[in-house]
């Protein structure tokens, strides 16, 4: 794998691609060039990823293809990348779009590998860990929180990644483990409070946080939920806009709102937690990580924590396969990579500091 193409260059795209020109030969594709204040490491190709012909001359030319799109332009790019026997990652949390894509991967030639960024992705990487250390489970709960440091207003929130994205986890239904049995349960739904260095959040169910982690661990468990990290509030009043105005009937509508009251803000924080109970050697045991995630300086460029640890996971994993410490064909499990042999790669590093 030497030759990847890396669509949309967003923040995270284009630190996507900024992260892997070191090591392979990498071109950024968008539908318009690239205007941030300072000159991306790589070329940049100008097209329109819903021109499927013109897409697949395209991909011709690469090995692999890094999707950093909305969710839902994923599935036609992932069946071009099946097609021409190209590797695909993306950073998708939407779960239709993932079991799509693993049934691609049933007659795949080459890596299928969604979920790759923070929740699905690292926090499940850290969950099976954490796992791992025990010889029969209890519980898995893993919650991760992407929130302005600095708060303000009622909703104490800052869109710092994709709107459409935070509605969809909202809204869609969640999968989990209850009294061992796979089921789907509502999002914005089991609030609970946690105090995080003396300081107190609330925890909600949202859609798409733990991959295919149901999938591996029914019936080898009781509970395994996963929960979205907010300041106290924050779902009360999204649930008043998606449920008492009922603007979940007008997505694009509520966000515009959203996109225009909560502006993205440079001081950010990410929260990752996880809780695995259980029993080692017949003695009931808990297990906890815990770490905070800020701004970091990367090539001379202050990254937001969100885009920094996203794209950070996403090309660790890339680093993974091309190193041969995961498989080059087929389906990748988030939960089924090693978090030490992740933490080695020069992304993986990044999260050490």
């Amino acid at each position: 794998m030497k030759n990847i193409l890396v669509l949309g260059l967003g923040k995270v795209g284009s630190l996507v691609g900024t992260l892997l020109s070191s090591k392979f030969n990498v071109k950024g594709l968008d539908q318009s060039k690239p205007h941030y204040n300072y000159k991306l490491s790589f070329d940049v190709i100008q097209g329109d990823v819903s021109d499927l012909k013109s897409m697949k001359s395209i991909l011709k030319d690469f090995d692999a293809v890094v999707s950093a799109l909305p969710f839902f332009l994923n599935k036609n790019i992932a069946k071009l990348a099946h097609d021409l026997n190209l590797h695909y990652f993306d950073l998708t949390e939407d779960v239709e779009t993932t079991k799509y894509i693993k049934k691609l991967s049933k007659t795949a030639k080459k890596i299928m590998a969604p979920q790759c960024g923070l929740a699905p992705g690292l926090i499940g990487i850290i969950g099976n860990d954490l796992a791992m250390q025990f010889d029969e489970l209890r519980d898995i709960e893993l919650r991760v929180g992407a929130l302005p440091r600095y708060p303000n207003g009622q909703l104490a929130y800052s869109f710092t990644w994709s709107p459409h994205g935070v509605i969809n986890e909202y809204l869609n239904d969640a999968e989990v483990i209850q009294n061992g049995v796979k089921k789907t349960v509502p999002s914005l739904d089991g609030f609970e409070y946690i105090n995080i260095e003396g300081q107190e959040f609330e925890a909600f169910t949202t859609s798409g946080g733990l991959g295919t982690m149901c999938d591996t661990y029914e019936g080898k468990l009781d509970t395994l939920n996963y929960k979205t990290i907010r300041y106290p509030g924050h779902g009360k009043l999204m649930r008043f806009l998606m449920y008492e105005l009922i603007l979940k009937n007008d997505k694009s509508l509520l966000e515009k709102i959203l996109s225009n009251a909560k502006p993205p803000v440079d001081d950010d924080v990410v929260y990752v937690y996880a809780v695995v109970e259980g029993w080692k050697k017949k003695k009931i045991s808990r297990s906890e990580f815990f770490k905070a995630f800020y701004p970091i300086e990367i090539q001379g460029k202050k990254w937001r924590a969100i885009s920094w640890t996203t794209a950070a996971s996403l090309v660790a994993i890339i680093e993974m396969v091309a190193n041969g410490k995961l498989p080059n064909k087929g389906f990748i499990k988030q939960e089924e990579i090693s978090y030490n042999e992740f933490l080695k790669t020069n992304s993986g590093k990044l999260f050490l500091n």
